[in-house]
């Protein structure tokens, strides 16, 4: 099969509201994982421009935290039009940067438009907390204040929705934020700098630069600049920010690594639980957060199921996803890196005793050059292979038996991980043990739900604070408390 890609030519760095080139004159080719052709080129910045980016986001926090909540939303709203009106534009390209499929990248514009309407909203309704004074001799209110500049690291798996759940709240509250994409995707987020500057978005309130982490990265989290360092990206990234973040009090909001269970009990909706495993380890070739990591069924249904969710995994269309390929479900992996790094897990396994009954392999009817793997099924997975330790993070679905409700919840539990979790049964009590003891962020019983307004945030090395929702603001604001004698 022949893949046709767009050019989108050379895009800049966006600080102090201009697209500037990088001093150093580097730049970063931006290969298509379909093919491995060169889709672009993005400026790469370096300390210079690290440095630059900081002081213009400081000198933006004075101007941007003193302008009313209003006069903010009418920025914001403004933003919004101008990404709706280039979204096919900025769709095409994450096509074309990382390999999602032209439908997927819906996720990431519905995820930018709604949080830039829906924060500036929220934080209008956010109340002052009053507090009682016992003694009647005082009056005390807690007031909430911009924290300050906000740098965020973010992951290259959703390119806009991860800026969208940064950029809304941030700005909402009356931060000003830094934007670090990652090198493999940062086309898109280039693309956001230049409609910023085309609706002359207030200098200094929004900056994007990427480039190398031990240069760009380590001199943005050294400085005392920033009040808040927010990401999304590995727990091992999480790690090396806070500790080299020590130069100053920052607060943190990390949206981290993640090991999902995927609990189908003999008295699951068999149908619609093998709809959601499909959807939750193909969808976006398998690299999200939140994806069925390890796939528990009960030993009762094990067979039942693994042959009905190896027919679906042959039903998978692989692809190149365009616009004009509306069938494709799973595109290529976005790096090679990545996609190798299934074939590591895959040979584990089997190594260990497990066994490979579907995929594995690269499509013959595809490009060469591009990161290209079938949708995978391994079975009879353990707790000593790395498909169960590790974040897969691609399209590999390891699947395991369990005999009883106590196995099931100790299997689910032996992880350093606590994002999201999934249980598919129709017994209350269970359901409501589950809940209770599952050590997981977000528990998700007999079905699935994302959305701007939902907390998502996870335990242990899965991060810290909250994406979307309400409790988002927390990450940007500090709190005040005014005392006034009576």
């Amino acid at each position: 099969m022949k893949i046709t890609t767009k050019n989108f030519g050379y895009k800049k760095l966006y600080i102090d509201g201009n697209l500037v080139d990088a001093k150093s004159g580097e730049r970063y080719n931006i290969t298509c994982p379909a093919n491995g052709e060169v889709i672009a080129q993005v400026a790469k910045g370096s300390e210079h421009e690290a440095e630059i980016a900081l002081k213009s986001a400081k000198r933006g926090f004075e101007m941007w935290s003193k302008l009313s909540l209003s006069e903010r939303t009418s920025w914001m709203l403004k933003l919004r039009m101008a990404v709706l009106e280039k979204e096919e534009l900025l769709r095409t390209a994450m096509v074309h940067e990382m390999g999602k499929t032209y439908a997927g990248a819906y996720e990431d514009i519905e995820a930018l438009v709604n949080s830039l309407e829906w924060y500036p909203a929220t934080m209008k309704n956010y109340r002052e907390e009053q507090i009682p004074d016992y003694e009647n001799t005082h009056i005390h209110k807690m007031i909430a204040k911009p924290a300050g500049v906000a740098v965020a690291y973010l992951t290259w798996n959703f390119p806009l929705l991860n800026i969208g759940f940064k950029i809304g709240p941030a700005l909402a509250s009356g931060c000003t934020l830094i934007i670090r994409p990652s090198e493999i995707s940062p086309l898109s987020a280039y693309m956001l700098g230049e409609i910023l500057h085309d609706i002359n978005f207030p200098p200094g309130v929004v900056n994007i630069i990427a480039g190398p982490s031990s240069k760009v990265a380590k001199v943005m989290t050294a400085s005392k600049i920033p009040a808040v360092l927010t990401m999304i990206g590995s727990t091992t990234t999480g790690l090396k920010i806070i500790e080299e973040s020590t130069t100053s009090i920052k607060k943190f909001g990390m949206e981290l690594g993640g090991n999902a269970p995927f609990i189908v009990f003999e008295d699951a909706d068999m149908e619609q639980s093998l709809d959601l495993a499909i959807a939750l380890k193909y969808g976006n070739t398998g690299q999200i957060c939140v994806a069925a990591n390890r796939i528990m069924v009960h030993k009762n249904v094990y067979n039942k199921f693994v042959e009905a969710y190896v027919k679906r995994a042959n039903e998978v269309v692989l692809g190149f996803g365009t616009k004009e390929n509306p069938e494709v479900f799973m595109g290529p992996m976005a790096s090679r890196k990545g996609r190798d790094r299934m074939f590591n897990l895959i040979q584990d396994a089997v190594d260990k005793g497990a066994s490979l009954v579907y995929g594995g392999g690269i499509p013959d009817n595809l490009p060469k050059g591009g990161h290209w793997i079938q949708p995978t099924v391994v079975t009879g997975v353990t707790q000593d292979m790395l498909l169960f330790r590790e974040e897969i993070f691609g399209p590999v679905a390891g699947i395991m038996s369990f005999d009883s409700d106590d196995e099931a919840l100790a299997l689910a539990n032996d992880t350093e991980f606590g994002l999201a979790s999934y249980i598919f049964s129709n017994n209350h009590k269970r359901i409501e043990r589950f809940t209770n003891e599952l050590e997981f962020g977000e528990v998700h019983i007999n079905g699935v739900k994302y959305a701007i307004y939902l907390p998502h945030g996870g335990f242990k090395n899965s991060g810290l604070g909250h994406d979307c929702s309400h409790l988002a603001l927390e990450d940007y604001l500090v709190k005040k408390r005014v005392t006034t004698a009576i």
